[in-house]
């Protein structure tokens, strides 16, 4: 299993409880400078993300709307003025250790809509790729309760397997995974480790939030049970300390969730059971390509069958037929018959806009 120490990367949530004053609605500073040392202690050994709330809980505090339930306009507007203030103050605690920042909002439809699934992911990854650490939130402004994740527990695992990171830590008022409230019942025991999610552990769970944030211990477990489909480790621990990463590090209480298979392979076994919507067959140089742990060019296709969109999963063939595997197209089938057989430098001149360079990446790609 994965932990802070070896992980290549690394997704952290981090709630509005402990960003933000419950009384006052100002942001903690202290906290989050603290939090800025461990994130850049960790930048220095493996890719960042922090998946945060606190936008409506800082605008609610700019706006003076009290603590009381807001309606579904009112948490907009908090969510509009408090996303400048939650931005620029991630951007402010991480620039002295030379971190730049960059803003995600996201929203649910953005990981059940392939299209949207593979625009999400292109964006982090190149994020990463260029030593940003991407700050992600739900985007309230717009959110309907339709198209909610309605808690930042499940979006934090789905983005952790959107990246196919090792590791996720949800930051949280409570130490781990215990075998009742604490809070309630003196007996209650904390779990050190759970390898497996059972309906004992599942009916251990309460529905308790705390404060301004909106999860209970019901939505870390169906967060861990998507992050350890996708090979990402998962531990519950206390956030309220400062430098809590540290702490965690340092052998701090939390609950581990074990992860058996790791994230690419997980990712590779998901691509593979999907029902392909279509065909590209390749030459023999990008079948050699492949191969080699290559990603799909246009220029090595060679024929294109079946109606897909973008994001769709196709069947990956040689000239002779044969299935070599299946990944998820960047391009629907009538773009990839007018790219097919030519270099990527033309296919802006092509298609009339500028386009991908790669028609399946290798990441989104199972032999």
């Amino acid at each position: 299993m994965a932990t802070l120490t070896d992980a290549r990367r690394i997704v952290i949530k981090i709630g509005s409880a402990l960003l933000v004053d419950r009384t006052t609605g100002a942001l903690k500073d202290d906290w989050l400078r603290a939090l800025a040392e461990d994130v850049a202690w960790l930048k220095s050994k493996a890719d960042v993300i922090l998946v945060s709330s606190g936008s409506i809980a800082l605008g609610r505090g700019a706006l003076g709307l009290g603590l009381s339930e807001l309606p579904l306009e009112q948490s907009q507007a908090a969510a509009a003025v408090g996303q400048i203030r939650l931005a620029r103050a991630y951007e402010e605690a991480l620039a002295p250790h030379g971190l730049t920042t960059a803003q995600v909002l996201v929203t649910l439809e953005d990981s059940t809509d392939r299209r949207r699934y593979l625009n999400s992911r292109a964006t982090l990854e190149t994020l990463i790729s260029l030593g940003a650490v991407p700050i992600v939130n739900e985007n309230d402004t717009v959110a309907t309760d339709e198209i909610r994740y309605g808690d930042n527990d499940r979006m934090a695992a789905q983005i952790a397997a959107t990246v196919g990171a090792d590791v996720l830590v949800l930051l949280s008022d409570v130490d781990g995974f215990y075998t009742a409230n604490p809070a309630t019942d003196p007996e209650a025991r904390r779990y050190d480790v759970i390898d497996l999610i059972t309906p004992e552990i599942e009916a251990m769970a309460g529905d308790a939030g705390s404060g301004l944030s909106k999860g209970g211990m019901k939505t870390k477990l169906m967060a861990a049970k998507t992050a350890t489909a996708a090979g990402c480790a998962m531990a519950i621990t206390h956030g309220e300390t400062l430098r809590p990463l540290q702490a965690l590090k340092n052998g701090a209480n939390a609950t581990w969730f074990t992860a058996h298979i790791d994230p690419q392979a997980a990712r590779k076994r998901w691509i593979a059971a999907m029902k392909p919507r279509g065909e590209v067959a390749l030459d023999a140089g990008a079948v050699e390509a492949l191969q080699a742990g290559r990603s799909l060019l246009p220029a090595g296709v060679s024929g294109v069958s079946g109606t897909f969109g973008r994001g769709d999963p196709v069947a990956i063939t040689d000239g002779a037929g044969h299935v070599l595997g299946q990944g998820l197209t960047r391009y629907t089938a009538a773009e990839t018959r007018t790219i097919k057989g030519h270099r990527s430098d033309e296919i802006e001149a092509l298609l009339g806009y500028p386009g991908r360079a790669v028609l399946i990446h290798r990441d989104d790609m199972a032999l």
